[in-house]
C-alpha cells in the first residue's frame, strides 16, 4: 500500500467515526427512540458542542470529496510514495482530526487555521500531480 493510500484509508475511517459523539449527545438529550426518529422542529436541541461536531463532520465529508480523488490519482499514477504527496496526505489527516476537535470545542481562530492546513495539503497533492511542485 502506498503512503498516500494508507493516509487516505485512515482519513476515511476517521471521517466515518465523526458522527459518534454527536449521536451519543442526541441519545442523551432525546432518548434512544427520539434519536432514531425523524427530525422535527419540536425536537429538543442538542448541546452546542454536538451541533458543532455535526457541522465539523459535514465539513470533513465535503473536504474528503476533494482529497480522496487526488490521493487515489497519486496512487494510481505510481507516485503515492513521493515524499511531498505522502507527507501532504499525513498532514491532511492530522489537520482534519484537529479541525474536528477544535471545531467541536468552539475555538474559531484555530478552527480556521486547521482547515487552511488541510486545504493546503490537498492543494500540495494536486499541484504535485500536475508537476507544479
Amino acid at each position: 500500500m502506498s503512503t498516500v493510500l494508507f493516509w487516505l484509508v485512515l482519513t476515511a475511517l476517521m471521517t466515518a467515526l465523526f458522527w459518534v459523539p454527536y449521536i451519543l449527545n442526541r441519545i442523551a438529550v432525546r432518548g434512544l427512540f427520539g434519536a432514531m426518529g425523524n427530525p422535527s422542529p419540536k425536537d429538543k436541541p442538542q448541546s452546542p458542542w454536538a451541533q458543532r461536531a455535526q457541522w465539523a463532520h459535514a465539513n470533513a465529508a465535503e473536504n474528503l470529496a476533494v482529497f480522496a480523488p487526488l490521493a487515489l490519482a497519486a496512487h494510481v499514477a505510481g507516485v503515492g510514495n513521493n515524499p511531498v504527496i505522502g507527507g501532504a496526505a499525513m498532514v491532511y489527516f492530522f489537520a482534519r482530526l484537529l479541525h474536528f476537535v477544535i471545531y467541536t470545542a468552539g475555538i474559531p481562530g484555530l478552527r480556521t487555521l486547521t482547515f487552511a492546513v488541510g486545504w493546503a495539503a490537498t492543494m500540495a497533492i494536486g499541484l504535485a500531480l500536475v508537476g507544479v511542485i
